[in-house]
């Protein structure tokens, strides 16, 4: 057990994190790369928004990246594997989302919830998981293997408690059903391919999130934490251990997992 500290040593492995310049996404590319890891970014937004973050940087590249198409999808995979030569973990993080702002409230209501919200949530949220896995996963199964990363929520395992959107006693937005619906379906999806590569090497596991600190309306985060055991939202830095652990050797047995972060909400 001498090399026991070596077991989060991400030296000489490489990663492609989808969703790479959202909140989430920059803070674990800070840890990642601070372990040695090499990063490819995936993410749909301009190279503009991912300048500050490659300036001398020449162990993470970014690739401008549709997951929800399988051509996109595959020319940036080709040139990842053209400039860091192998594939070692797949963190699948990009997410739709409605946060309060985007829709009004009767539009958040079940009852008048628009199609096309549900039918775009689970384009980028179902669909874009599934081909990162079918192209990028097939890869690491045809190869040496690797660690996928499924990123989900407390909302893919218990239903939202709109009164987290209550102010003076009125409900301001209600939380739409397609995200939840969405990160549900990754628990099946996991542990289907758990069990469908687990001779080829390759680790699927999946990480349930609590709510993450950004900014939000004071009463939102204020009802939120009565709701958290230990009081507080998280940090995006109380996440990135777990997916450190989760990309190294030191989680090498572990596969069809759900870990959860969520500073004790599910307990109650």
């Amino acid at each position: 057990m001498k090399d026991s500290c070596n077991f989060f040593n991400l030296n000489d492995k490489t990663v492609i994190i989808t969703g790479g310049l959202g909140q989430l996404g920059l803070g674990y590319i800070k840890a990642l790369q601070s372990c040695g890891a090499g990063i490819g970014i995936f993410d749909i937004k301009r190279e503009c928004e991912a300048a500050d973050i490659l300036k001398k940087q020449p162990d993470i590249k970014y690739y401008q990246t549709d997951i929800t198409s399988r051509d996109s999808l595959r020319t940036s995979f080709d040139a990842f594997i053209q400039d860091f030569k192998k594939i070692d973990v797949l963190i699948n993080n990009a997410a739709l989302d409605f946060p309060p702002e985007c829709l009004n409230i009767k539009d958040t209501m079940f009852e008048n919830l628009d199609d096309k919200i549900w039918d775009k949530t689970f384009e980028v949220n179902s669909k874009g998981v599934f081909l990162c896995c079918q192209i990028i996963g097939g890869h690491m199964a045809r190869n040496t293997g690797g660690s996928i990363i499924n990123i989900s929520s407390i909302y893919g395992m218990v239903s939202p408690d709109q009164r987290i959107y209550q102010k003076d006693g009125e409900i301001l937005f209600y939380k739409p059903v397609p995200y939840g619906a969405t990160k549900s379906s990754l628990y099946a999806f996991t542990r289907y391919l758990a069990t469908y590569w687990a001779k080829k090497n390759v680790r699927v596991n999946i990480l349930t999130l609590g709510g993450v600190f950004n900014n939000q309306p004071e009463y939102f985060v204020h009802n939120y934490c009565e709701r958290v055991p230990m009081g507080r939202m998280a940090n995006v830095d109380d996440y990135c251990g777990a997916v450190i652990f989760l990309a190294s050797r030191a989680s090498s047995y572990m596969t069809g997992s759900n870990l959860i972060i969520d500073g004790g909400l599910l307990c109650w």
